[in-house]
């Protein structure tokens, strides 16, 4: 059927419409990215003055995003103090080391305190131990303070389903251990100087950090664990309790003001960034504008706005509920 006079008219009203809001939210949307670097993420004026608490939690690694997180957090004026709440049975050494290296350079220039959860084990008590305050509850579990190098020796189950491994080596020590072989008694002396290079390191590092003699250190360093009790006896933590004794020690030990928030504060999921950050305008200025703030485009959201004004949103609208639905 020929457009009418009248439908050709609605149809160049609709266009001029879709022109201007066009204009207007690029507008809108510049000026909200332009302001960005202004707001916090709760939508105030300037980052507010807070404690950020970040969670550590699970196996311990060397987490590229989380060392990214606490290096902001560090240079974060509006960052007063940070708490670290562990709760880990441990992991890597390497991971642990780069945390705790990476909670010193914090420390350097404000105060961090360590929350043990439930549990701050082997490499998680490292990181603790980087923290200048700990406090945990009086039955959390801390401790375990040592080092192990686990292999496995199949060689039995080998030979008894038949099969045979070989392998030309450069040197005799070269992939040892190894899984399809008893250890040789050379390769066991390697792997236990190894384990006790690191673990006279470990030893070191509790040591200083929670004033203790070397001998003292040695006691409690023969991988026991520790209640929070038993720990705040043994000088391995500092004072039992949660959230309010941290508080309390920040405010009346480091100066830090009274009544700032708790901020949990998290590492960057892949995604996030600058396209993230604009999205987030985009959503918030087709809600600012009475428009569907899941909208993609401004086309988009128009059309779900006022789609009553044309035979294609009409066909369209409801395909997109249907699969919104599914």
């Amino acid at each position: 059927m020929a457009a009418t006079t009248e439908d050709l008219i609605d149809r160049r009203r609709l266009r001029g419409k879709l022109r201007f809001w066009r204009v207007a939210a690029i507008v809108v949307v510049a000026l909200a990215v332009l302001a960005v670097p202004l707001f916090g993420w709760k939508g105030t004026i300037l980052p507010r003055e807070q404690i950020a608490r970040v969670e550590i939690e699970g196996m311990i690694l060397e987490d590229r995003k989380l060392l990214e997180l606490l290096e902001r957090l560090k240079d974060e004026d509006s960052v007063k103090a940070v708490v670290l709440r562990i709760d880990s049975p441990g992991g890597t050494t390497v991971g642990g080391e780069s945390i705790y290296e990476a909670v010193r350079a914090i420390a350097a220039v404000k105060p961090v305190v360590a929350e043990v959860g439930t549990l701050a084990a082997s490499a998680g008590y490292m990181i603790a131990a980087g923290a200048d305050h700990i406090v945990a509850r009086r039955t959390s579990i801390v401790g375990s303070i040592g080092v192990i190098f686990q292999y496995v020796d199949a060689s039995t189950l080998l030979n008894t389903i038949g099969v045979e491994v070989n392998a030309i080596k450069s040197a005799p020590l070269k992939a040892e251990p190894s899984p399809f072989a008893p250890a040789s008694e050379e390769a066991k002396q390697m792997i236990g100087r190894l384990v006790m290079d690191t673990y006279d390191w470990f030893v070191a590092l509790v040591a200083e950090r929670r004033g203790l003699s070397q001998a003292d250190t040695l006691v409690l360093a023969d991988g026991s664990v520790f209640s929070g009790h038993q720990g705040l006896e043994n000088r391995l933590v500092d004072a039992l309790g949660g959230e309010d004794e941290v508080r309390a020690w920040l405010e009346a030990e480091r100066g830090v003001p009274a009544g700032l928030d708790f901020v949990d504060r998290e590492p960057e999921k892949e995604g996030d960034g600058f396209f993230s950050i604009f999205t987030q305008a985009r959503s918030g200025v087709f809600a600012a504008l009475g428009l569907d703030p899941r909208a993609a485009s401004l086309e988009d959201a128009l059309l779900r706005r006022a789609g009553h004004l044309d035979g294609l949103v009409s066909l369209w609208q409801p395909s997109r509920t249907r699969v919104t639905s599914q």
